[in-house]
């Protein structure tokens, strides 16, 4: 009796201990959302009367890019399929970024989204160089 008390009391802590886990770190797309989110908050440069105006417009933009990229991987779509419904999208948010932002800010997001990119790269690249650094050479 107390082996089967302990076995279940030992497997109901590897469950609670899993379901802890899941939620005590954001995953990688929430924090690369984040990222993104501070990147181009610094590169607009966004008044709070404008950043009020601009995030809903923001958050209705990225849910009908991810929407494409849904349909991409389950219809299997072209690459230039994909990216020239993503070329209509900014087109038509084009409009809807002009009108909450001036035209110069509108046209800053769409090339700071592009440079949010290259900036991943770069981070990820100099921490991967980092790490080689840091790294203890193998004893012969």
């Amino acid at each position: 009796m107390k082996k089967l008390l302990l076995v279940i009391l030992i497997a109901f802590g590897f469950t609670l201990k899993g379901f802890s886990q899941d939620t005590s770190r954001p995953k990688d797309g929430q924090r690369l959302e984040a990222l993104k989110i501070a990147y181009l908050t610094k590169r607009l440069d966004l008044s709070s009367e404008e950043a009020q105006r601009f995030w809903p417009v923001y958050n209705k933009y990225t849910e009908e890019i991810r929407a494409i990229r849904r349909d991409q991987r389950q219809n299997n779509l072209t690459e230039l399929e994909a990216e020239d419904r993503i070329l209509n999208v900014r087109k038509k948010y084009n409009g809807e970024f002009s009108r909450v932002l001036s035209p110069q800010k509108a046209d800053n997001f769409f090339r700071s989204e592009k440079d949010f990119g290259g900036y991943i790269q770069r981070e990820l690249q100099q921490r991967r160089q980092n790490n080689q650094m840091n790294r203890r050479p193998l004893r012969p």
